[in-house]
């Protein structure tokens, strides 16, 4: 039987908040941030992950507000607790919430939607080397080698000092990865694509004009572009033609900024070891052709999952409840008005 978590329950002038499905990891950092909501909205979460949207909807029947997070939204679901007269303002547990929602639909039924920002720009950069190392190292490997009794002596591995960083989003996890790598001793750039200035001044990465340069001068290239209307499909077939043989490739941002298709028939020719934490399609199933590219590494969209992340996102998740019961905008993504 699922467990369910309720503040207020008797304050029924208050407005409700609902989150109707939760990550296990999520569900006490975001109850140690629901005190905020004190005589300001009563919440009601349900201690248990679901993606189904008949029960997502059947939980949100009475709700003011959504709490959401780790599934997708339909344009269905949307017009479905729309419709129910009551859902004006959805707050998701992350910042890329074009990948999960139709904002264009959220705008034409008047729902507000908001996000969370930088919340997770350490946790996914350094979720970015631990896929880095995994591909020059192979400590995985090794570790299962070792306990199987395979001494491998034959294990050599590539060191990253001397290389060059070629990083595509110089944003919040872009700088961050730039400050990392050059701490390891490699020579950073990034792509200048509307980047303000003291983006490169604060990270010390050079600026490339051309993605295509930047590609093709790069030993490591590491992707860490939002997704939004500008930048789906941005880095295309014909950049990713530029991508020299033995180049490591890192996508911890979002997949649909790269054209579809595009990664999986380069990295299919076999010459460019990558890893990957997010996809065309989440979840990612066993028969994906993806998951047959050899050597690739590949993990479930875990970049931003860690436990420093987890508390400055529910901060800013209740943040942006507050503001909304309160007639104020915070991270506001698509307006209600």
């Amino acid at each position: 039987m699922t467990e369910i978590y309720e503040t207020q329950s008797e304050r029924t002038d208050l407005p409700l908040v609902v989150m109707p499905s939760v990550l296990d990891s999520m569900i006490e950092p975001i109850k140690a941030q629901f005190p905020a909501l004190h005589d300001v909205a009563r919440v009601r979460m349900f201690e248990e992950f679901t993606s189904d949207e008949a029960t997502i909807a059947e939980r949100l029947k009475d709700a003011d507000a959504l709490l959401v997070g780790g599934y997708h939204i339909s344009d269905d679901l949307l017009r479905t607790i729309s419709g129910q007269g009551h859902v004006k303002c959805i707050v998701f547990c992350g910042t890329g919430v074009a990948s999960y929602l139709n904002l264009d639909k959220a705008r034409e039924l008047k729902i507000r939607v908001c996000n969370a920002e930088h919340y997770g720009d350490h946790a996914v950069a350094e979720h970015t080397f631990a896929l880095l190392f995994e591909l020059i190292r192979r400590v995985g490997q090794l570790d299962k080698d070792v306990k199987a009794g395979n001494w491998a002596w034959a294990s050599d591995g590539l060191q990253l000092a001397g290389r060059r960083m070629g990083i595509i989003g110089l944003g919040g996890i872009g700088s961050t990865v730039a400050g990392i790598a050059r701490a390891l001793g490699m020579e950073v750039a990034a792509w200048n694509s509307h980047v303000p200035p003291e983006h490169f001044e604060r990270s010390g990465a050079t600026p490339v004009d051309d993605l295509n340069k930047l590609i093709e001068t790069s030993d490591v290239i590491s992707v860490h572009l939002p997704l939004n209307n500008a930048t789906r499909g941005i880095v295309t077939a014909e950049n990713l033609a530029h991508v020299k043989p033995g180049t490591l490739f890192i996508n911890t941002a979002r997949s649909e900024v790269i054209e579809s298709g595009a990664l999986l028939a380069r990295l299919q020719k076999g010459d460019v070891p990558a890893a990957l934490d997010v996809f065309d399609h989440e979840p990612l199933t066993v028969d994906d052709a993806i998951c047959h590219v050899p050597g690739i590494v590949l993990t479930p969209h875990v970049g931003w999952r860690a436990d420093g992340a987890f508390k400055e996102l529910t901060r800013q998740m209740i943040a942006c409840l507050t503001a909304y019961f309160a007639g104020e905008d915070y991270n506001v993504v698509v307006s209600e008005r």
